[in-house]
């Protein structure tokens, strides 16, 4: 969980547009840096697969010991 929504948080600015740089007409009482479209579902699937990947990863380190931490440390 922590893996996604770091990345969320990474994803999210992506291709982030205002109503004035899109070139629409804002809403009474909409913010000035309030998207326009902020494609949130495409967002969520690209996180999603993105944290899946860097899970496997960590799981696979993990699980297969690749990294031999206490040899890493000169303690085995």
């Amino acid at each position: 969980m922590m893996i996604y929504m770091v990345i969320l948080f990474c994803v999210l600015p992506i291709g982030v547009k205002t109503a004035d740089e899109a070139g629409e007409e804002k809403l009474p009482g909409q913010a000035d840096s309030a998207p326009s479209n902020p494609r949130l579902g495409f967002k969520f699937l690209l996180c999603f697969g993105i944290s899946s990947v860097i899970f496997g990863i960590y799981y696979v380190v993990g699980t297969y010991d690749l990294l031999n931490v206490p040899g890493l440390l000169g303690r085995g």
